[in-house]
């Protein structure tokens, strides 16, 4: 079994895009798709994330990945150095490092991984998985 897609409604499209799209390019996903209420990416591997600011969307009630749903998404960049690199070039692209007391290892010992957020409160994980993560 493979993942598809995952699609992520958005509050305000106009203002998350540049930061996704510079994540996106940042670990060589693809422009996929673009329509005037969303665009999406795919990667490598053929599966894609789609960004969406749907008129479905309820707005009465924020985005917080700490309630039931989709926590964050990971994915995996082939080592180290695109991990420090994403990390140290994030803030001035609208994400924020999380986590920083622990990075790299916040997800353990065994983990080399960036944890970053945006502005729109979503995370997402880049994991390094090149075999010197591991120590």
């Amino acid at each position: 079994m493979k993942l598809h897609h995952v699609e992520l409604w958005l509050p305000d499209l106009a203002s998350a895009r540049p930061r996704w799209e510079w994540l996106f390019g940042e670990l060589g996903w693809a422009l996929h798709q673009s329509w005037p209420g969303g665009v999406s990416w795919r990667g490598a591997d053929g599966a894609y994330v789609v960004l969406e600011e749907s008129p479905d969307l309820r707005r009465e009630v924020a985005y917080d990945r700490t309630r039931a749903g989709l926590n964050h998404l990971a994915v995996a960049v082939p080592g180290r150095s695109a991990v420090d690199r994403i990390a140290a070039a994030g803030p001035t692209h609208g994400w924020s490092l999380m986590f920083a007391d622990r990075h790299p290892h916040a997800g353990g010992p065994d983990t080399y991984a960036a944890y970053l957020e945006d502005a729109d409160g979503f995370e997402l994980e880049i994991v390094a998985t090149d075999r010197a993560a591991a120590g």
